[in-house]
């Protein structure tokens, strides 16, 4: 009785962490809901208490979240969920997330004092070359918050951070507060046509221009994607995207999120929970 076996999952304020087991750097933990709040009528904002290996999440990096079910129906997968902001010095991990199925409704019930399932940190993340001086973030929607911890980091080390921030109205333009912490916030809308290609290239050239844009960051949205990937060719400026994709187990054995990518030339698959979320913004070639 009271024997804890390895698939026990390690509970965030209780468990003691197992010398034996330090070097694997993902774990599933049961996380105490700090707060868990509507920023607007289509996104939550989630705070929970996390462990020593989930608050070493990298910036990029992901969670497989086991959500409670909305309904009488179960719920099979997990869902992935990019970290929105770690904040290491009270132990705590946030996401941002857009209510949209039966995954994220069923998360959006979790009030504080419950737990939340969480695998991870799970992938590959962003990193910064400490050659850069100025960087560029574009991203749309969610994608915003995948971006926000590279941003956090860049501001962290004294890099410069210019977020174009994308979405349909004002209030959709997620975390331009965590942004304009750390830099300079330009919002680009559906309602008044800023959020336009044409416009969106000017203000990426004007930087280039500028000397602001050493490298390129994006997340949200594919035709975004592929302005920053033609730009970043043409000026010679490296980038990096994060891909958001469905995933079945996050880990790798299943080959759900399986994308093409271009590499030397050549065509290979990769699959985004293991090779990613974060590639190289000229190998990908979209969602």
């Amino acid at each position: 009785m009271g024997e804890v076996f390895a698939s026990a999952p390690f509970i965030v304020g209780k468990s003691e962490p197992s010398p034996t087991d330090a070097h694997i750097p993902a774990e599933e933990s049961l996380c105490p809901v700090i707060s868990h709040d509507w920023v607007n009528a289509e996104y939550k904002h989630l705070v929970v208490a996390a462990s020593d290996k989930a608050v070493a999440v990298r910036p990029g990096q992901f969670f497989n979240l086991l959500c409670p079910s909305p309904d009488a129906g179960e719920l099979w997968l997990r869902r992935p969920q990019s970290v929105y902001r770690i904040d290491r010095a009270q132990s705590r991990i946030e996401f941002l997330y857009k209510c949209v199925g039966r995954g994220t409704r069923g998360l959006a019930t979790l009030a504080p004092g419950d737990r939340l399932n969480v695998v991870g940190p799970l992938g590959v993340g962003f990193h910064l070359d400490p050659a850069w001086r100025n960087i560029v973030v574009l991203g749309r929607g969610v994608g915003l918050a995948t971006l926000a911890p590279i941003s956090q980091l860049a501001g962290a080390q004294g890099v410069g951070v210019t977020a174009i921030l994308s979405a349909r109205t004002p209030e959709l333009v997620m975390a331009a507060d965590l942004f304009g912490s750390v830099g300079t916030v330009i919002p680009v809308l559906d309602i008044d046509r800023s959020s336009d290609l044409d416009n969106v290239e000017k203000l990426l050239l004007g930087l280039i221009a500028a000397r602001r844009a050493d490298a390129y960051f994006t997340c949200g949205s594919n035709r975004l994607m592929q302005l920053m990937k033609r730009l970043g060719r043409e000026h010679g400026i490296p980038g990096q995207v994060a891909m958001e994709q469905v995933m079945a187990c996050g880990l790798g054995p299943c080959y759900v999120c399986v994308r093409t990518f271009e590499v030397n030339g050549r065509r290979e698959l990769r699959r985004v929970c293991i090779e990613g979320p974060v590639f190289d913004l000229q190998e990908a070639t979209g969602w």
